[in-house]
């Protein structure tokens, strides 16, 4: 597979996963959150999939195309552990995640993955949902929508 096919499959699983999500968790209260804006595509899709919940926002730096900039009050800006600690002492409650954080290397994202899923456990609601590129620990993994290979992302309920 190219790799353009490869990005291509990526986007769409990514899409078509945080609608299924999102759909999932309309009857529950809570927040979105967003781990890893880069250029804020997933963002705006999340804030347009769900125009009346506050969507957080997690990344190391702003660096996102200008149309998708957050609201400064809803961008942690800054190393995973710290936002996550800084939503954990907000008392957050997080109905949907996106997990997108990584360097790029498998063994590193998969570490740093499940270093930060005790922290973000404590943000979600029950009945929430983690829809996340990287395999996640201590969650109840479940199927996603068919046409999404099981290794392309994950789901996760809380």
């Amino acid at each position: 597979m190219s790799r353009l096919d490869s990005m291509l499959r990526r986007f769409t699983a990514q899409r078509d996963g945080l609608n299924w999500a999102a759909k999932l968790v309309e009857s529950h209260a809570g927040d979105g959150l967003d781990m890893g804006l880069g250029n804020g595509r997933t963002y705006d899709h999340m804030r347009e999939t769900m125009p009346d919940r506050r969507i957080w926002v997690m990344d190391r730096v702003l660096q996102c195309h200008p149309s998708c900039v957050p609201p400064e009050l809803d961008f942690l800006q800054g190393e995973a552990e710290e936002g996550l600690a800084r939503l954990v002492e907000m008392d957050a409650k997080i109905v949907l995640a996106h997990y997108d954080f990584g360097y790029g290397v498998k063994e590193e994202d998969v570490a740093e993955a499940a270093r930060l899923s005790p922290l973000i456990a404590k943000i979600m609601v029950r009945g929430g949902m983690i829809v996340s590129g990287q395999p996640l620990a201590g969650f109840d993994q479940v199927e996603g929508p068919d046409h999404i290979a099981p290794d392309r992302y994950y789901f996760y309920r809380t």
